[in-house]
């Protein structure tokens, strides 16, 4: 089946579209797969991606039928060290998809990439829209990480970062910069930024002269880590979804009531990046950094004020899980 560019565009959305939203590529993947004949529209075989198709029509692909749209969903997903942000590895390493919960959906897709030796919050979306949404710099939202390299830098070390800094012919935005604290042979910064280009924090550290030995990603927007355990998955409810991504029957921000928060799980905290016993990964209050956003900041689990100090009447946020 090949569209006729006389014709006039019929309504619908691209076929490629509409695949991306149901979670079976991402829009660059499904034109592949089209251009390679595993699509098909009511029972003819795609040549080309330029078509437009309605809620009635038959897709399949490598002759299975899609399955109807379900509605958003993103999980927070704390990715651990040593596994690869893809599907399938050219060098046969464990990927996080090895490591997911049999009961995850069987089309999930990343947000973004944390690399090999990366670890912290990762986002997983069953849409292919809501995907591409939030990877958009000009989503605005703030990715936010806890990073240790080896050195002994000052306040000035950064200013190239803070700046903007050209590696290898690639311009990196101007970073936020905060140094938290020296310990031993080597400090904690907190970094901030609104692009997510390839290794870019590394790369942009080695520019100064600092090596990175451990990363961790925080934040992403208004969703944060928390107290989510490596390897752990959390779902966000429907509401946060909808509410946060603007999407159409989302609660408008005059009705808006601040998040529920889940109260500190029983047993030990987990350990954090700095080192200490007990102390967090990813302290509350980061705002998006997208105009118009909600201030408040989900969590995978419990949270604080930083300072440690409690608000007055906390409520729950308990995110929704699959059972």
């Amino acid at each position: 089946m090949t569209h006729d560019p006389s014709k006039k565009t019929p309504a619908g959305d691209r076929i490629a579209k509409v695949l991306s939203r149901a979670g079976i590529a991402s829009r660059r993947d499904a034109e592949r797969m089209i251009e390679a004949g595993r699509v098909a529209v009511n029972g003819q075989v795609l040549t080309s991606p330029a078509l437009n198709v309605r809620e009635r029509d038959l897709i399949e692909v490598d002759g299975k039928r899609i399955a109807e749209k379900e509605p958003e969903r993103i999980w927070l997903y704390h990715k651990p060290v040593g596994l690869v942000t893809t599907h399938k590895d050219e060098k046969d390493r464990s990927t996080i998809f090895d490591a997911l919960p049999d009961t995850m959906p069987k089309h999930v897709m990343t947000v973004g990439r944390l690399d090999l030796n990366s670890e912290g919050l990762l986002l997983l979306t069953n849409d292919g829209e809501v995907k591409r949404k939030l990877e958009l710099p000009a989503t605005g939202w703030v990715r936010k990480y806890k990073v240790r390299v080896n050195g002994r830098p000052t306040e000035e070390t950064f200013t190239p970062l803070r700046r903007g800094i050209t590696v290898d012919g690639e311009r990196f935005a101007p970073m936020t910069i905060s140094l938290d604290r020296q310990q031993g042979a080597n400090a904690w910064l907190t970094v901030s930024l609104k692009e997510g280009k390839n290794r870019e924090i590394r790369r942009a550290m080695a520019a100064i002269e600092l090596t990175v030995n451990r990363l961790i990603r925080v934040a992403y927007g208004p969703f944060q880590l928390g107290d989510l355990k490596p390897g752990e998955v959390d779902e966000l409810r429907r509401r946060v979804v909808r509410d946060q991504l603007g999407l159409d029957g989302a609660v408008p921000p005059e009705e808006r009531k601040k998040p529920q928060r889940r109260r500190k799980p029983s047993g030990q905290p987990g350990s954090g990046p700095a080192g200490k016993p007990g102390s967090r990964v990813g302290k509350p209050g980061a705002k998006s950094g997208k105009p118009g956003a909600a201030k408040p900041a989900f969590r995978g689990k419990s949270a604080e004020k930083p300072g440690g100090k409690k608000p007055n009447a906390p409520r729950k946020f308990t995110p929704k899980r699959k059972p």
